[in-house]
């Protein structure tokens, strides 16, 4: 079993796996637009974090990671846990460069209908909010920042989170 990660799964994934593989899946775009009022923020003060919009012609890029299935159901179940805050599961065909695909892999998409969703705001809107929430898994500020320097350790491109991230050091 595969798990395909695009925010903070990325640097802590936190469970057991057998491998894992740098990739995109291609149709969808990274984006603060969630937000979190039990890991990054609070209620009645939330934080952002990502989730993914589709976008034809976009590529998300990320960290699958590869599980034993004998402890497979029980990393599902804490993953539903951590994820509780408006996200659902979801198969993507993750691409690795010069290896096969993989196929099915589980992951986790926030969509506009769930009860957390901020949506679109400018850039300096979305820091903003950024800069001056803090949860129960830290400061908001620190979860950008680590994405930014995970997914340019990895190579990819990103430009909303590359934005956010040079805004945030701006102190704007």
């Amino acid at each position: 079993m595969w798990i395909f990660g695009y925010g903070s799964l990325i640097w802590r994934p936190a469970f057991e796996h057998l491998d894992h593989q740098d990739g995109y899946i291609e149709g969808w775009s990274r984006r603060f637009w969630q937000g979190s009022t039990d890991h990054r923020g609070v209620p009645g003060a939330p934080g952002r974090v990502v989730t993914l919009i589709r976008a034809p012609t976009e590529r998300c890029w990320g960290r699958a990671y590869r599980v034993d299935e004998a402890v497979a159901r029980q990393i599902v179940a804490n993953l539903d846990v951590r994820e509780q805050g408006g996200y659902s599961q979801h198969h993507v065909k993750v691409h690795v460069p010069g290896q096969p695909s993989i196929e099915g892999a589980l992951i986790y998409i926030a969509e506009p209908q769930n009860p957390h969703w901020l949506g679109d705001a400018s850039a300096a809107e979305i820091v903003k909010t950024i800069a001056t929430s803090v949860g129960p898994s830290g400061p908001n500020d620190q979860y950008l920042v680590r994405l930014a320097q995970a997914l340019r350790q990895m190579g990819a491109d990103d430009p909303h989170v590359f934005e956010l991230d040079a805004l945030l050091r701006a102190g704007v």
